[in-house]
């Protein structure tokens, strides 16, 4: 109680001490406050009212009071030691049965506010164990009083405690599900934007191979203008400058993007020059079954259109091999004058896709860099059975802008999957919450029914066909080998003078409380009653 009135103290005390609603860090404090005083009010309301509806109840005053300072010490607790807000609320059960609305929520709040589940069980086992002492102990209550106050227990204590558990892991299970997912998002981001810079990198050793090829030409061309018979010396100083200048502008070129090479990249084997007939055809070299298609223009596109039909084909032709092994591969090139469209089409692989062949889409992201910076858009996706990739590329500078989003998507992101498959679990173990104790209260049911009905049961047929006044042997045959556990008050049903009086019951499940009442005198029926009459 020490540590509880100190914790009240602490959250308390500073927010009377400043006279007014907080601002900042204390808001929070002021909210759990409001919610507490709600809750202590909501909860006393059922106590108060009998009390003052009650008024000439003997020291009504006093335990108005004083169920009002429990109730608001429970309320208090609930926040800082759950189980002994539980504790405060079911002891007085016994003199008070309103205090049994506030069990159900102080178990659902001491689920949902501790961590651990252990002191729980423990609480639950103390109220358990005391609560049969008292009931069977000590009050002198039968089966059926212990197996009510068992089922109460396990629906008005048990359960709301399992709700309030599994929605606390709910909370965090979803809190850890959007972080993970938050990390996951900017980790594919950030691979999606190094994917598409070496893109950018290869794009620039493509345009060093073509420009370096160019300009060494260029550079021959100077040197054998130099040499020329025919030619002035001031001529022949000026084609020595261009051809300087051109060796000069070759290696600068070459340092560049030598900058842009990854670490240990081998420079391409690949000819400058070489087309994307020449790559179909070095594909067929080595056993693949290629079909290449010109439709339209056969005028030559700009380089960058160019350079992206070539790495349009080299992926899909690349990805064709690695995932439909054996398929046979179409590609279609149709030239207007202000387009380009690519498409390669992949048949179904005859032996079925590869087995253990992951693919993370870093490819198709960068290609869709590479027909991004050409001004184009690319398209991919199964067709069929088989895969298809196509893309557009006008022949007019300029790019298209492309959302990083998009990217981002091609790699397909994992954290939305594994969000809802905790939330599958988390509801999962929402449903055992609400099933346990159905199927403990149905196990307790099963076990006490049969011992509360064995050989009591009294057939309606057999009760009928009793008539007043019969002598006991005469109804041997009807009567059951023993009587109810149970009996009913006999206040509530009085014995007539001198009798003495039977209780069988009906077999009702899952009591098997009496039903029929039978008294004798002198071993003759005197009356027969129906207990639900």
């Amino acid at each position: 109680m020490a540590g509880l009135w100190r914790g009240a103290r602490q959250r308390w005390m500073p927010l009377i001490r400043s006279g007014g609603p907080p601002s900042g860090d204390r808001a929070g404090s002021w909210v759990e406050v409001l919610s507490d005083v709600s809750l202590w009010a909501i909860l006393s309301a059922p106590i108060a009212w009998d009390l003052l509806a009650a008024p000439t109840h003997p020291y009504a005053g006093w335990r108005l009071a004083g169920s009002l300072l429990l109730m608001a010490f429970a309320v208090v607790a609930s926040r800082h030691q759950p189980p002994i807000s539980l504790l405060i609320v079911v002891v007085p059960t016994t003199f008070d049965g309103n205090f049994v609305f506030a069990i159900p929520i102080m178990s659902y709040l001491m689920g949902l506010r501790m961590p651990r589940a252990r002191p729980a069980a423990y609480t639950f086992a103390v109220i358990a164990t005391a609560g049969t002492a008292l009931s069977v102990g000590v009050l002198g209550s039968g089966v059926t009083t212990w197996f009510f106050l068992t089922t109460t227990l396990l629906f008005v204590g048990v359960f709301p405690w399992l709700v309030g558990r599994y929605r606390r892991q709910q909370r965090a299970l979803v809190h850890a599900g959007w972080e993970h997912a938050d990390l996951l998002e900017r980790q594919q981001r950030a691979a999606a934007e190094r994917v598409r810079m070496r893109e950018r990198a290869r794009i620039a050793q493509d345009m060093h191979d073509s420009l370096g090829h160019d300009l060494a030409l260029i550079a021959l061309k100077a040197g054998g203008l130099e040499v020329s018979a025919d030619l002035d010396e001031r001529h022949r100083r000026a084609v020595g400058e261009l051809r300087a200048s051109v060796t000069a502008a070759t290696e600068q070129l070459a340092q560049i993007i030598g900058v842009l090479r990854e670490d240990g990249a081998p420079a391409p084997t690949r000819p400058a020059a070489e087309g994307v007939a020449d790559l179909v055809e070095r594909a067929r070299e080595a056993g693949m079954s290629v079909r290449l298609r010109w439709d339209g223009s056969a005028a030559p596109a700009p380089p960058m259109v160019e350079r992206a039909v070539y790495r349009v084909v080299q992926e899909a032709l690349t990805n064709a091999t690695r995932h439909a092994p054996g398929a046979a591969v179409s590609v279609r090139l149709t030239r207007s004058a202000e387009q380009t469209v690519v498409s390669v089409v992949n048949e179904p692989p005859p032996a079925g896709l590869a087995p253990g062949v992951a693919s993370t889409g870093s490819g198709l992201v960068g290609l869709r860099e590479r027909v991004r910076l050409a001004g184009g858009a690319l398209s991919a996706g199964p067709r069929g059975g088989g895969f298809e990739v196509t893309a557009r590329l006008p022949h007019a500078a300029g790019a298209a802008a492309v959302d990083a989003d998009e990217a981002v998507r091609l790699v397909r992101p994992a954290s939305a999957t594994r969000l809802r498959e905790a939330r599958r679990r988390v509801r999962r173990s929402l449903l055992v919450a609400v099933a346990a104790p159905v199927v403990v209260a149905g196990v307790l049911s099963l076990a006490y029914y049969p011992f509360a009905t064995f050989g009591s049961v009294l057939e309606p047929a057999d009760f009928d066909r009793m008539r007043i006044g019969q002598h006991r042997t005469e109804l041997r045959s009807l009567l059951p080998e023993r009587q109810v556990v149970e009996r009913p008050d006999p206040a509530d049903w009085p014995l007539p003078p001198g009798a003495s009086c039977e209780f069988y019951t009906d077999g009702n499940f899952p009591l098997g409380q009496a039903a029929y009442r039978l008294c004798f005198v002198e071993d003759r029926l005197l009356t027969k009653d129906r207990m639900s009459d």
